[in-house]
Protein backbone atom coordinates (compact mmCIF):
# COMPACT_ATOMS: atom_id res chain seq x y z
CA UNK A 1 0.00 0.00 0.00
CA UNK A 2 1.62 3.30 -0.60
CA UNK A 3 2.10 6.28 1.51
CA UNK A 4 2.16 9.80 1.00
CA UNK A 5 4.32 11.26 3.42
CA UNK A 6 3.59 14.75 4.54
CA UNK A 7 0.33 16.55 6.24
CA UNK A 8 -3.40 16.19 5.32
CA UNK A 9 -4.20 18.17 2.59
CA UNK A 10 -0.74 20.39 3.55
CA UNK A 11 0.51 20.53 -0.47
CA UNK A 12 -2.75 21.69 -1.72
CA UNK A 13 -3.69 24.94 -2.91
CA UNK A 14 -7.27 24.77 -1.44
CA UNK A 15 -6.64 23.21 2.22
CA UNK A 16 -10.04 24.27 3.11
CA UNK A 17 -11.51 21.31 0.66
CA UNK A 18 -10.53 18.46 2.75
CA UNK A 19 -9.71 16.37 -0.01
CA UNK A 20 -8.45 12.61 0.77
CA UNK A 21 -5.43 10.94 -0.21
CA UNK A 22 -7.73 9.20 -2.96
CA UNK A 23 -8.06 12.46 -4.36
CA UNK A 24 -4.66 13.90 -4.10
CA UNK A 25 -4.07 10.48 -6.83
CA UNK A 26 -6.28 11.87 -9.06
CA UNK A 27 -3.20 14.39 -10.77
CA UNK A 28 -3.65 16.61 -13.42
CA UNK A 29 -6.79 18.75 -13.48
CA UNK A 30 -9.32 15.27 -13.04
CA UNK A 31 -11.46 17.61 -10.38
CA UNK A 32 -11.58 19.99 -13.95
CA UNK A 33 -11.93 17.71 -16.57
CA UNK A 34 -13.68 14.39 -14.68
CA UNK A 35 -10.44 12.55 -15.73
CA UNK A 36 -7.06 12.84 -15.52
CA UNK A 37 -5.63 14.72 -17.64
CA UNK A 38 -2.32 13.65 -16.68
CA UNK A 39 -3.47 10.05 -17.60
CA UNK A 40 -4.90 11.23 -20.98
CA UNK A 41 -1.50 12.63 -22.48
CA UNK A 42 -0.73 8.89 -21.56
CA UNK A 43 -2.35 7.76 -25.18
CA UNK A 44 0.32 8.64 -26.73
CA UNK A 45 2.79 6.64 -25.19
CA UNK A 46 0.80 3.78 -25.38
CA UNK A 47 -0.77 3.77 -28.39
CA UNK A 48 0.13 0.84 -31.04
CA UNK A 49 1.31 0.52 -34.34
CA UNK A 50 -1.70 -0.20 -36.28
CA UNK A 51 -1.74 -2.49 -39.39
CA UNK A 52 -2.68 -1.10 -42.46
CA UNK A 53 -5.04 -2.67 -44.63
CA UNK A 54 -5.51 0.03 -46.98
CA UNK A 55 -8.63 0.17 -48.98
CA UNK A 56 -10.99 3.13 -49.90
CA UNK A 57 -11.87 5.84 -47.12
CA UNK A 58 -8.40 4.29 -45.27
CA UNK A 59 -7.37 6.85 -42.67
CA UNK A 60 -9.73 9.88 -43.64
CA UNK A 61 -11.79 10.55 -40.50
CA UNK A 62 -9.90 12.70 -37.88
CA UNK A 63 -12.93 12.73 -36.06
CA UNK A 64 -16.02 10.70 -35.76
CA UNK A 65 -19.93 12.11 -34.08
CA UNK A 66 -21.69 9.47 -33.08
CA UNK A 67 -25.79 10.31 -33.02
CA UNK A 68 -26.56 7.32 -30.75
CA UNK A 69 -30.76 7.50 -31.06
CA UNK A 70 -30.87 5.52 -27.89
CA UNK A 71 -34.39 3.83 -27.80
CA UNK A 72 -34.97 2.13 -31.11
CA UNK A 73 -36.35 5.00 -33.53
CA UNK A 74 -38.78 2.95 -35.76
CA UNK A 75 -37.55 2.86 -39.21
CA UNK A 76 -40.95 2.68 -41.03
CA UNK A 77 -41.78 5.81 -39.46
CA UNK A 78 -38.61 7.67 -40.55
CA UNK A 79 -36.60 6.47 -43.14
CA UNK A 80 -38.19 3.43 -44.62
CA UNK A 81 -41.98 3.97 -44.90
CA UNK A 82 -43.51 1.30 -47.14
CA UNK A 83 -46.94 1.67 -49.11
CA UNK A 84 -49.24 -0.61 -50.12
CA UNK A 85 -49.14 -2.98 -46.99
CA UNK A 86 -52.07 -3.79 -44.50
CA UNK A 87 -52.68 -0.71 -42.07
CA UNK A 88 -51.36 -2.65 -39.48
CA UNK A 89 -47.53 -1.92 -40.74
CA UNK A 90 -48.39 1.05 -42.67
CA UNK A 91 -46.55 4.10 -41.14
CA UNK A 92 -49.40 6.93 -40.26
CA UNK A 93 -47.18 9.31 -41.88
CA UNK A 94 -47.26 10.02 -45.61
CA UNK A 95 -44.43 9.25 -47.47
CA UNK A 96 -42.67 12.37 -49.24
CA UNK A 97 -39.42 12.64 -51.42
CA UNK A 98 -35.87 13.35 -50.58
CA UNK A 99 -33.37 14.47 -53.09
CA UNK A 100 -32.77 11.05 -54.36
CA UNK A 101 -34.91 10.16 -56.69
CA UNK A 102 -37.02 7.25 -55.60
CA UNK A 103 -35.87 7.43 -52.19
CA UNK A 104 -38.60 8.79 -49.78
CA UNK A 105 -39.00 9.60 -45.96
CA UNK A 106 -41.87 9.95 -43.94
CA UNK A 107 -43.21 13.73 -43.41
CA UNK A 108 -41.46 14.08 -40.02
CA UNK A 109 -38.36 14.65 -41.69
CA UNK A 110 -38.94 17.60 -44.73
CA UNK A 111 -34.77 19.03 -43.50
CA UNK A 112 -33.23 15.87 -43.40
CA UNK A 113 -35.41 14.53 -46.94
CA UNK A 114 -33.51 18.17 -48.32
CA UNK A 115 -29.62 17.01 -47.54
CA UNK A 116 -29.50 13.60 -48.26
CA UNK A 117 -27.30 13.82 -50.73
CA UNK A 118 -24.83 14.40 -47.89
CA UNK A 119 -24.94 10.86 -46.26
CA UNK A 120 -25.17 7.45 -46.60
CA UNK A 121 -27.81 4.98 -45.31
CA UNK A 122 -28.00 1.30 -44.41
CA UNK A 123 -31.60 0.19 -44.85
CA UNK A 124 -29.99 -3.37 -43.82
CA UNK A 125 -29.55 -3.17 -40.32
CA UNK A 126 -30.28 -6.70 -38.74
CA UNK A 127 -28.85 -9.11 -35.95
CA UNK A 128 -30.16 -12.02 -34.19
CA UNK A 129 -31.71 -10.97 -30.60
CA UNK A 130 -29.86 -13.90 -29.19
CA UNK A 131 -30.63 -11.97 -25.59
CA UNK A 132 -30.53 -8.38 -26.93
CA UNK A 133 -34.36 -8.00 -27.48
CA UNK A 134 -33.85 -5.14 -24.42
CA UNK A 135 -32.39 -1.87 -24.62
CA UNK A 136 -29.11 -2.05 -22.01
CA UNK A 137 -27.56 -5.54 -23.62
CA UNK A 138 -28.28 -4.01 -27.26
CA UNK A 139 -26.71 -1.04 -26.44
CA UNK A 140 -23.45 -2.58 -24.68
CA UNK A 141 -23.44 -4.42 -28.37
CA UNK A 142 -23.66 -1.46 -30.32
CA UNK A 143 -20.82 0.82 -28.49
CA UNK A 144 -18.75 -2.16 -28.05
CA UNK A 145 -18.60 -4.66 -30.58
CA UNK A 146 -19.43 -7.55 -28.18
CA UNK A 147 -22.13 -9.27 -26.30
CA UNK A 148 -22.66 -9.43 -22.71
CA UNK A 149 -21.41 -12.56 -20.33
CA UNK A 150 -24.64 -11.63 -17.98
CA UNK A 151 -27.96 -10.90 -19.27
CA UNK A 152 -31.23 -10.88 -16.74
CA UNK A 153 -34.33 -12.03 -18.61
CA UNK A 154 -35.48 -8.58 -18.24
CA UNK A 155 -32.29 -7.33 -20.56
CA UNK A 156 -31.16 -5.55 -16.90
CA UNK A 157 -27.25 -5.60 -16.85
CA UNK A 158 -24.68 -5.40 -14.01
CA UNK A 159 -22.92 -1.76 -13.54
CA UNK A 160 -20.35 -0.76 -15.64
CA UNK A 161 -17.14 -2.93 -14.38
CA UNK A 162 -13.15 -2.96 -15.51
CA UNK A 163 -13.69 -6.66 -16.96
CA UNK A 164 -16.44 -4.77 -19.90
CA UNK A 165 -15.03 -4.23 -23.07
CA UNK A 166 -14.31 -0.48 -23.99
CA UNK A 167 -16.36 2.13 -25.86
CA UNK A 168 -15.90 1.75 -28.88
CA UNK A 169 -14.44 5.64 -28.73
CA UNK A 170 -12.07 4.93 -26.04
CA UNK A 171 -10.20 2.36 -28.44
CA UNK A 172 -9.80 5.41 -31.26
CA UNK A 173 -8.42 7.77 -28.92
CA UNK A 174 -5.67 4.96 -27.76
CA UNK A 175 -4.92 3.97 -30.92
CA UNK A 176 -5.39 7.67 -32.59
CA UNK A 177 -4.11 9.75 -29.52
CA UNK A 178 -5.05 14.19 -30.15
CA UNK A 179 -1.82 15.74 -30.59
CA UNK A 180 -3.40 19.39 -30.11
CA UNK A 181 -4.57 20.46 -26.27
CA UNK A 182 -7.99 19.82 -26.52
CA UNK A 183 -10.28 16.87 -25.05
CA UNK A 184 -9.97 13.45 -27.02
CA UNK A 185 -13.42 11.74 -26.08
CA UNK A 186 -16.73 13.68 -24.85
CA UNK A 187 -20.17 11.81 -24.20
CA UNK A 188 -23.40 14.29 -24.30
CA UNK A 189 -25.87 15.28 -22.46
CA UNK A 190 -25.81 12.59 -20.45
CA UNK A 191 -23.87 9.15 -19.89
CA UNK A 192 -25.50 6.42 -21.63
CA UNK A 193 -28.21 5.18 -19.19
CA UNK A 194 -31.05 2.41 -19.36
CA UNK A 195 -33.09 1.57 -16.03
CA UNK A 196 -31.00 1.87 -13.17
CA UNK A 197 -27.64 0.68 -15.39
CA UNK A 198 -25.83 4.22 -15.90
CA UNK A 199 -23.16 4.01 -17.79
CA UNK A 200 -22.67 0.33 -19.21
CA UNK A 201 -21.07 0.27 -22.69
CA UNK A 202 -19.85 3.95 -22.32
CA UNK A 203 -16.38 3.85 -20.52
CA UNK A 204 -12.82 2.45 -21.27
CA UNK A 205 -13.61 -0.51 -19.42
CA UNK A 206 -10.27 -3.11 -19.27
CA UNK A 207 -8.49 -0.08 -20.97
CA UNK A 208 -8.61 1.56 -18.02
CA UNK A 209 -9.94 5.31 -16.86
CA UNK A 210 -7.42 7.18 -18.45
CA UNK A 211 -9.21 6.57 -22.03
CA UNK A 212 -12.68 7.39 -20.40
CA UNK A 213 -14.96 9.99 -21.76
CA UNK A 214 -15.50 13.39 -20.53
CA UNK A 215 -19.25 13.57 -19.49
CA UNK A 216 -21.06 16.52 -19.87
CA UNK A 217 -23.96 16.66 -17.83
CA UNK A 218 -25.76 19.99 -17.21
CA UNK A 219 -28.08 20.10 -15.01
CA UNK A 220 -31.91 19.43 -15.41
CA UNK A 221 -34.60 16.91 -16.27
CA UNK A 222 -34.69 15.03 -19.74
CA UNK A 223 -37.91 17.20 -20.21
CA UNK A 224 -35.99 20.30 -20.06
CA UNK A 225 -35.36 21.66 -23.79
CA UNK A 226 -33.51 24.55 -22.57
CA UNK A 227 -30.91 21.75 -20.77
CA UNK A 228 -28.37 22.91 -22.41
CA UNK A 229 -28.39 26.71 -21.29
CA UNK A 230 -27.35 24.76 -18.03
CA UNK A 231 -23.75 24.17 -19.29
CA UNK A 232 -21.37 24.98 -16.66
CA UNK A 233 -17.83 24.32 -16.68
CA UNK A 234 -17.07 26.55 -13.90
CA UNK A 235 -13.28 25.34 -13.39
CA UNK A 236 -12.82 25.80 -16.78
CA UNK A 237 -13.82 29.38 -16.83
CA UNK A 238 -11.68 30.65 -14.45
CA UNK A 239 -9.16 33.14 -15.04
CA UNK A 240 -6.08 31.10 -16.88
CA UNK A 241 -3.88 32.80 -14.38
CA UNK A 242 -5.93 30.67 -11.51
CA UNK A 243 -5.84 27.64 -13.56
CA UNK A 244 -2.19 28.28 -13.93
CA UNK A 245 -1.20 28.85 -10.26
CA UNK A 246 -3.24 25.64 -9.04
CA UNK A 247 -2.17 23.00 -11.43
CA UNK A 248 1.79 24.29 -10.88
CA UNK A 249 1.18 23.74 -7.41
CA UNK A 250 -0.26 20.58 -7.85
CA UNK A 251 2.67 19.27 -10.34
CA UNK A 252 4.07 19.36 -6.62
CA UNK A 253 2.13 16.66 -5.95
CA UNK A 254 3.40 14.85 -8.78
CA UNK A 255 7.07 14.99 -7.19
CA UNK A 256 6.26 14.16 -3.77
CA UNK A 257 4.82 10.85 -5.15
CA UNK A 258 7.53 9.76 -6.93
CA UNK A 259 9.82 10.27 -4.33
CA UNK A 260 7.42 8.08 -2.15
CA UNK A 261 6.61 5.32 -4.58
CA UNK A 262 9.80 4.57 -6.39
CA UNK A 263 7.54 1.50 -7.83
CA UNK A 264 5.62 4.28 -9.57
CA UNK A 265 8.66 5.22 -11.38
CA UNK A 266 9.61 1.85 -12.24
CA UNK A 267 6.43 1.25 -14.06
CA UNK A 268 6.14 4.50 -16.04
CA UNK A 269 9.84 4.59 -16.67
CA UNK A 270 9.13 4.37 -20.47
CA UNK A 271 7.61 7.78 -20.96
CA UNK A 272 8.68 11.08 -19.84
CA UNK A 273 5.60 12.20 -16.89
CA UNK A 274 6.47 15.54 -16.92
CA UNK A 275 5.80 16.18 -20.85
CA UNK A 276 2.45 14.44 -20.07
CA UNK A 277 1.74 16.90 -17.37
CA UNK A 278 2.93 19.79 -18.95
CA UNK A 279 0.78 19.18 -22.10
CA UNK A 280 -1.91 18.48 -19.32
CA UNK A 281 -1.86 22.11 -17.60
CA UNK A 282 -1.39 23.65 -21.44
CA UNK A 283 -4.95 22.01 -22.17
CA UNK A 284 -6.76 23.76 -19.24
CA UNK A 285 -4.25 27.28 -19.33
CA UNK A 286 -4.79 27.50 -23.37
CA UNK A 287 -8.45 28.50 -22.94
CA UNK A 288 -9.28 25.98 -26.20
CA UNK A 289 -11.24 23.49 -24.02
CA UNK A 290 -12.89 25.82 -22.69
CA UNK A 291 -14.09 27.83 -25.55
CA UNK A 292 -15.79 24.85 -27.30
CA UNK A 293 -18.66 24.76 -24.60
CA UNK A 294 -19.19 28.41 -24.67
CA UNK A 295 -22.70 27.94 -27.19
CA UNK A 296 -23.52 31.55 -26.84
CA UNK A 297 -20.76 32.31 -29.17
CA UNK A 298 -22.72 30.84 -31.53
CA UNK A 299 -24.87 33.31 -33.26
CA UNK A 300 -28.71 33.21 -32.64
CA UNK A 301 -29.29 32.51 -36.80
CA UNK A 302 -26.75 29.35 -35.63
CA UNK A 303 -28.72 28.22 -32.57
CA UNK A 304 -31.93 28.13 -34.07
CA UNK A 305 -30.73 26.51 -37.36
CA UNK A 306 -29.88 23.58 -35.15
CA UNK A 307 -33.09 24.09 -32.63
CA UNK A 308 -33.48 25.08 -29.56
CA UNK A 309 -33.68 21.82 -27.52
CA UNK A 310 -31.10 19.86 -25.47
CA UNK A 311 -31.04 17.09 -28.53
CA UNK A 312 -30.40 20.22 -31.55
CA UNK A 313 -27.53 22.45 -29.42
CA UNK A 314 -26.19 18.91 -28.24
CA UNK A 315 -25.23 18.45 -32.12
CA UNK A 316 -24.58 22.34 -32.53
CA UNK A 317 -21.94 21.80 -29.78
CA UNK A 318 -20.63 18.20 -30.94
CA UNK A 319 -19.63 20.77 -34.10
CA UNK A 320 -17.58 22.89 -32.15
CA UNK A 321 -15.75 20.25 -30.14
CA UNK A 322 -14.51 18.56 -33.12
CA UNK A 323 -13.96 21.87 -34.54
CA UNK A 324 -11.67 22.28 -31.83
CA UNK A 325 -10.00 19.24 -32.05
CA UNK A 326 -11.72 17.27 -29.84
CA UNK A 327 -11.54 13.18 -31.52
CA UNK A 328 -14.64 11.25 -30.67
CA UNK A 329 -18.50 12.77 -29.61
CA UNK A 330 -21.05 10.87 -28.50
CA UNK A 331 -24.53 12.50 -28.13
CA UNK A 332 -26.77 10.35 -26.59
CA UNK A 333 -30.36 10.74 -27.42
CA UNK A 334 -31.43 13.22 -24.25
CA UNK A 335 -34.68 11.01 -23.28
CA UNK A 336 -33.87 7.24 -21.83
CA UNK A 337 -35.97 4.55 -23.37
CA UNK A 338 -38.46 2.93 -20.94
CA UNK A 339 -40.43 6.65 -20.72
CA UNK A 340 -42.67 8.51 -22.82
CA UNK A 341 -43.04 11.65 -24.36
CA UNK A 342 -39.65 11.87 -27.02
CA UNK A 343 -38.70 8.55 -25.71
CA UNK A 344 -37.68 6.74 -29.18
CA UNK A 345 -39.65 4.07 -27.73
CA UNK A 346 -42.66 4.58 -28.84
CA UNK A 347 -45.03 1.47 -26.94
CA UNK A 348 -47.61 3.44 -27.55
CA UNK A 349 -48.60 6.52 -28.30
CA UNK A 350 -45.87 7.15 -31.74
CA UNK A 351 -48.12 9.09 -33.71
CA UNK A 352 -47.97 12.33 -31.18
CA UNK A 353 -44.64 11.64 -29.88
CA UNK A 354 -42.93 10.98 -33.22
CA UNK A 355 -44.29 13.41 -34.99
CA UNK A 356 -44.80 16.21 -32.57
CA UNK A 357 -41.58 15.88 -30.48
CA UNK A 358 -38.99 13.25 -30.97
CA UNK A 359 -39.23 13.37 -34.94
CA UNK A 360 -38.91 17.21 -35.39
CA UNK A 361 -36.00 16.97 -32.88
CA UNK A 362 -34.15 14.96 -34.65
CA UNK A 363 -34.93 16.09 -38.22
CA UNK A 364 -33.61 19.57 -37.10
CA UNK A 365 -30.77 18.76 -35.15
CA UNK A 366 -29.18 16.19 -37.76
CA UNK A 367 -29.73 18.06 -40.87
CA UNK A 368 -28.22 21.17 -39.42
CA UNK A 369 -25.53 19.06 -38.30
CA UNK A 370 -24.84 17.38 -42.12
CA UNK A 371 -24.94 20.80 -43.38
CA UNK A 372 -22.84 23.23 -41.37
CA UNK A 373 -19.97 20.48 -41.12
CA UNK A 374 -20.56 20.30 -45.34
CA UNK A 375 -20.49 23.96 -45.44
CA UNK A 376 -17.20 24.45 -43.20
CA UNK A 377 -15.05 22.08 -45.01
CA UNK A 378 -15.53 20.13 -41.77
CA UNK A 379 -17.56 16.81 -43.46
CA UNK A 380 -14.08 15.81 -45.65
CA UNK A 381 -12.49 14.07 -42.34
CA UNK A 382 -15.76 14.28 -39.81
CA UNK A 383 -17.71 10.62 -39.48
CA UNK A 384 -21.17 11.30 -38.68
CA UNK A 385 -23.18 7.89 -37.62
CA UNK A 386 -26.53 7.84 -36.36
CA UNK A 387 -27.63 4.67 -35.01
CA UNK A 388 -30.37 3.09 -32.36
CA UNK A 389 -30.10 -0.34 -31.02
CA UNK A 390 -32.15 -1.72 -33.13
CA UNK A 391 -35.82 -0.98 -35.06
CA UNK A 392 -39.01 -1.38 -33.75
CA UNK A 393 -41.77 -4.31 -35.25
CA UNK A 394 -43.38 -3.73 -38.71
CA UNK A 395 -46.52 -4.70 -37.18
CA UNK A 396 -48.35 -2.33 -34.63
CA UNK A 397 -49.79 -3.42 -31.49
CA UNK A 398 -47.52 -6.52 -31.31
CA UNK A 399 -45.57 -7.94 -28.57
CA UNK A 400 -42.15 -8.83 -29.59
CA UNK A 401 -40.13 -8.50 -26.76
CA UNK A 402 -42.99 -9.59 -23.82
CA UNK A 403 -43.67 -5.41 -23.80
CA UNK A 404 -47.25 -4.31 -23.94
CA UNK A 405 -48.11 -2.43 -26.89
CA UNK A 406 -51.11 -0.40 -27.97
CA UNK A 407 -52.57 0.05 -31.35
CA UNK A 408 -50.55 2.78 -31.82
CA UNK A 409 -47.47 1.63 -30.67
CA UNK A 410 -44.53 -0.73 -32.09
CA UNK A 411 -41.92 -2.82 -30.05
CA UNK A 412 -38.31 -3.74 -30.09
CA UNK A 413 -36.89 -5.02 -33.77
CA UNK A 414 -33.56 -6.06 -34.14
CA UNK A 415 -34.14 -7.97 -37.50
CA UNK A 416 -34.11 -4.63 -39.61
CA UNK A 417 -33.70 -1.29 -38.89
CA UNK A 418 -31.74 2.16 -40.75
CA UNK A 419 -29.08 3.70 -39.62
CA UNK A 420 -27.04 6.84 -41.35
CA UNK A 421 -23.34 6.98 -42.06
CA UNK A 422 -21.91 10.02 -43.76
CA UNK A 423 -18.61 12.24 -44.31
CA UNK A 424 -15.14 11.23 -43.99
CA UNK A 425 -15.06 9.83 -47.64
CA UNK A 426 -18.64 7.91 -47.23
CA UNK A 427 -20.54 7.89 -50.68
CA UNK A 428 -22.63 11.13 -50.40
CA UNK A 429 -26.52 9.90 -51.40
CA UNK A 430 -26.18 6.45 -51.23
CA UNK A 431 -28.44 3.72 -50.06
CA UNK A 432 -26.78 0.59 -48.88
CA UNK A 433 -29.15 -2.69 -48.59
CA UNK A 434 -32.84 -2.91 -49.37
CA UNK A 435 -35.55 -3.95 -47.09
CA UNK A 436 -38.67 -6.56 -47.67
CA UNK A 437 -42.12 -4.90 -48.58
CA UNK A 438 -42.54 -4.62 -45.02
CA UNK A 439 -39.14 -3.79 -43.54
CA UNK A 440 -39.06 -6.51 -41.70
CA UNK A 441 -36.05 -8.29 -43.04
CA UNK A 442 -33.16 -7.36 -45.58
CA UNK A 443 -33.82 -8.45 -48.72
CA UNK A 444 -30.56 -7.14 -49.95
CA UNK A 445 -27.47 -7.38 -48.20
CA UNK A 446 -27.65 -7.22 -44.34
CA UNK A 447 -25.13 -5.24 -42.30
CA UNK A 448 -24.67 -5.99 -38.95
CA UNK A 449 -24.05 -3.14 -35.89
CA UNK A 450 -20.27 -4.99 -35.43
CA UNK A 451 -19.70 -3.95 -39.03
CA UNK A 452 -20.70 -0.44 -38.43
CA UNK A 453 -18.23 -0.16 -35.94
CA UNK A 454 -15.53 -1.80 -38.18
CA UNK A 455 -16.27 0.71 -40.92
CA UNK A 456 -15.71 3.47 -38.06
CA UNK A 457 -12.28 2.11 -37.10
CA UNK A 458 -11.07 1.68 -40.83
CA UNK A 459 -12.08 5.19 -41.55
CA UNK A 460 -9.69 6.25 -38.67
CA UNK A 461 -6.77 4.07 -40.64
CA UNK A 462 -7.22 1.26 -37.84
CA UNK A 463 -7.69 -2.47 -38.22
CA UNK A 464 -10.75 -4.01 -37.08
CA UNK A 465 -8.90 -6.98 -36.14
CA UNK A 466 -6.57 -4.81 -33.95
CA UNK A 467 -5.73 -6.21 -31.12
CA UNK A 468 -6.01 -5.26 -27.51
CA UNK A 469 -5.68 -7.47 -24.18
CA UNK A 470 -8.24 -7.43 -21.60
CA UNK A 471 -8.53 -7.42 -17.63
CA UNK A 472 -7.21 -10.94 -18.11
CA UNK A 473 -4.16 -10.21 -20.53
CA UNK A 474 -6.00 -12.42 -23.18
CA UNK A 475 -5.96 -10.90 -27.09
CA UNK A 476 -9.13 -9.32 -28.16
CA UNK A 477 -10.06 -7.99 -31.63
CA UNK A 478 -11.36 -4.55 -31.95
CA UNK A 479 -14.49 -6.24 -33.37
CA UNK A 480 -14.88 -9.60 -34.84
CA UNK A 481 -16.36 -7.70 -38.11
CA UNK A 482 -15.18 -5.87 -41.59
CA UNK A 483 -15.35 -2.10 -42.61
CA UNK A 484 -17.66 -2.15 -45.36
CA UNK A 485 -16.14 -1.46 -48.42
CA UNK A 486 -18.91 -0.44 -50.52
CA UNK A 487 -20.00 2.62 -48.26
CA UNK A 488 -16.55 4.57 -49.38
CA UNK A 489 -16.36 6.48 -52.65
Amino acid sequence: MFRIPGDFCTDLCDTNLKMTRRDLLRIGGSSILGMSLGSMFQLNARAKEVKSTGGPGWGKAKSVIMVYLQGGPSHLDLWDPKENVPEKIRSPFSAIPTRLPGVHFTEILPKLAKVNDKFSMIRSMSYEPNGLFNHTAAIYQIMTGYTTDKVSPSGQLEPPSPKDFPNFGANIIRLKPVKDPMLPFVMLPRPLQESNVVGKGGTAGFLGKAFDPYYLYPDGDDMNMDKMENVRIDDLKLPSEVFAMRLKRRAHLRSVLTEAMPEVEKAVENYNLDEYYQRALNLVVSGRARNAFELDQESDAMRDLYGRNTFGQSCLLARRLVEAGTRVVEVVWPKVANSDNHSWDVHSGLTHRMKDQSGPMLDQGLAALFEDLDQRGLLDDTLVVAIGEFGRSPEKGLSTSGNSNSADGRDHWPYCYTSVIGGAGIKRGYVHGKSDKTASSPLEEPVHPTEVLATIYHSFGISPDTIVYNHLNQPRELVKAQALGKLFA
